[in-house]
């Protein structure tokens, strides 16, 4: 990497997304070829997932400028993190999907709003249901009692309806 211009301006990007990221996973990329890893890019890019290999160093200064402590013994070997931008859920989803089908993937930790988490913790992260199933499971909760109040509502509608079409039908026939 080049000049200390260069150096400044990586580890002030990696601060920025170390604050900003709902979680961030620490991966271990060792043994991935070229087309596992841009098969693994574009699956994150396409959930708003950014991920970056990073010098170890640069990666150490960028968190500890971001407040994060702990992460560091996870910053060894070939490093690449998982900046979940739009939603905490997804870079634990996918990168955990793909460890599987890749052995060479390895995930090492991760970091949720601020707080390094274990290999476990980001497990059970990727077991949650993103976002928007999340979203619609909200939604249809709420619909429901939406639902049966308008049928409610609508019940003495109805029979007042009822009772004026009676009382139209008694003033004809004294009409």
């Amino acid at each position: 990497m080049g000049s200390l211009e260069t150096k400044k301006q990586v580890v002030a990007e990696i601060t920025k997304k170390f604050t900003d990221a709902k979680s961030v996973v620490i991966t271990d990329y060792r043994g991935l070829n070229v087309a596992e890893v841009t098969e693994l890019r574009s699956k994150l890019r396409e959930a708003g997932v950014d991920y970056k290999v990073v010098k170890n160093t640069l990666l150490k200064i960028a968190a500890k400028e971001a407040g994060i402590e702990g992460a560091e013994e996870y910053f060894q070997g070939p490093t690449a993190v998982a900046f979940g931008l739009e939603d905490a859920v997804a870079p634990a989803q996918i990168l955990s999907k793909f460890a599987k089908d890749h052995k060479n993937l390895e995930i090492k930790a991760g970091i949720l709003e601020g707080n390094v988490i274990g290999l476990d913790q980001v497990k059970a992260l990727a077991d949650l249901p993103s976002r928007e199933i999340l979203l619609g499971q909200v939604a249809s909760v709420f619909q429901a009692p939406i639902a049966g109040l308008v049928n409610v509502l609508q019940g003495p509608i109805r029979k007042l309806g009822y009772a004026l079409e009676e009382v139209r039908k008694l003033k004809e026939a004294q009409a």
